[in-house]
């Protein structure tokens, strides 16, 4: 599936090594709430330490739209990472991010070293791909190593332009792990594949519902985005969330799925309220008859034993998106209902990032999942059948 070079392809000893990682990790009062991200960089991280490399990291958080803006600095991801690799990870604390505070803590580095760059994005060029600081980071390093699958669908400086600047470039463990889970489910699955999506929008999902009917068994859809294909279907949504400019591409997927001889599912019944909050007041009705004043927040009882049902056989199941208003504990069955049957799954099971594995980990499945990407929207195109910028980029073996 991955013909690139990967970090075992590498000879790295005594080498300058830039490696793209996802840093992008949410930190409050100086402290980060959720560092999946940061422990799913430590293997690459680890090798190339103990391989000998000058380590140099570097990764973007959050959208400063190159200006500094010190509540984006990566400062807590080196306290965060020296702790966890057990040896001192020096921040090189710089606005112009390689300026020359960048320039001499690289230049001082030992073998097994490891400097952190400041946020990428504190430079305009970064999310424009400009050559100019592109040729900036590859000045620091010999190869560039990226491992920052949750970026890899932006063309940047930091995930695509530096590749064409250094001697050598190749994927990293994280990298490799997601294509190959991300690749091998769409390209080669152990039947029954089933696919579960949920959230907001089908916006957000039109084009992976229709590269998705192409390739699974079972297509399941919950959330926000299922509302408007009851109203597709004639159904009442009431005064739940819909699209009505995607009701006729709706009818279209139905009628694909039909077609295709995929088992669609929609929710028969929905737990609605009229107040959108925790402590709200709520009733559950069949699905098509929501009634005015009242909207959907999660699948009803017998919605969940359904899906439940059809995904117990299935050998190779992707979920993307939660089944209801998850963040308020009474909205969150139908997630947890999923999240539970998927644990309980033989065969693969893979969570395409986003509020989905924030939901999983949440409710204490994590470790249940095959897989759980550390890219939502960077999984979400990849299921499109995408080709990432920031894969394409790296050299082929």
């Amino acid at each position: 599936m991955l013909n690139k070079k990967t970090v075992e392809d590498l000879n790295v000893k005594g080498k300058r090594v830039l490696v793209r990682c996802d840093f992008n990790v949410p930190v409050k009062d100086g402290v980060i709430t959720d560092e999946n991200r940061i422990t799913a960089s430590l293997p690459t991280i680890k090798k190339l330490i103990d391989e000998g490399a000058k380590v140099i990291l570097c990764s973007h958080m959050g959208k400063p739209k190159g200006e500094v803006k010190p509540e984006l600095s990566l400062a807590p991801v080196a306290v965060r990472l020296s702790e966890k690799l057990g040896l001192d990870v020096k921040f090189a604390k710089d606005d112009n991010v390689v300026g020359e505070n960048a320039k001499a803590a690289v230049a001082a580095m030992k073998d097994g070293e490891v400097v952190l760059l400041e946020n990428t994005r504190y430079r305009k060029e970064e999310t424009k791909n400009e050559d100019n600081f592109s040729k900036e980071l590859a000045s620091l390093a010999d190869i560039y190593v990226d491992d920052a699958f949750g970026s890899s669908h932006r063309a940047h400086c930091s995930t695509v332009g530096v590749t064409k600047y250094v001697e050598e470039s190749a994927v990293g463990y994280l990298m490799e792990k997601e294509i190959e889970y991300l690749g091998n489910a769409l390209e080669n699955p152990v039947r029954p594949f089933a696919a579960v999506l949920g959230g907001a929008k089908v916006s957000d999902k039109i084009n992976v519902i229709n590269n998705l009917l192409e390739k699974v068994d079972i297509l399941i859809i919950g959330g926000g985005m299922a509302y408007t294909f009851i109203k597709a279907l004639g159904g009442n949504v009431g005064d739940s969330l819909l699209e009505e400019d995607k009701v006729e591409y709706a009818k279209e997927m139905i009628a694909k799925a039909s077609q295709k001889g995929v088992k669609f599912l929609l929710p028969i019944d929905t737990v609605v309220v009229k107040e959108f909050k925790n402590d709200a007041i709520s009733d559950t009705v069949p699905t098509g008859l929501i009634p005015d004043g009242w909207m959907g927040v999660d699948i009803g009882p017998e919605t969940r034993k359904l899906f439940c049902d059809a995904l117990r056989d299935a050998k190779t199941v992707v979920w993307n998106g939660p089944m209801g208003v998850f963040e308020f504990s009474n909205f969150a069955k139908g997630t947890e209902a999923i999240a539970k049957v998927m644990a309980e799954i033989d065969g693969t099971t893979i969570i395409g990032g986003g509020d989905s594995a924030a939901a999983v980990n949440q409710l204490g499945y994590g470790d249940k999942m095959s897989h759980i990407s550390t890219g939502g929207g960077a999984s979400l195109e990849f299921l499109e059948g995408k080709e990432l910028p920031g894969v394409a980029a790296v050299q082929d073996k």
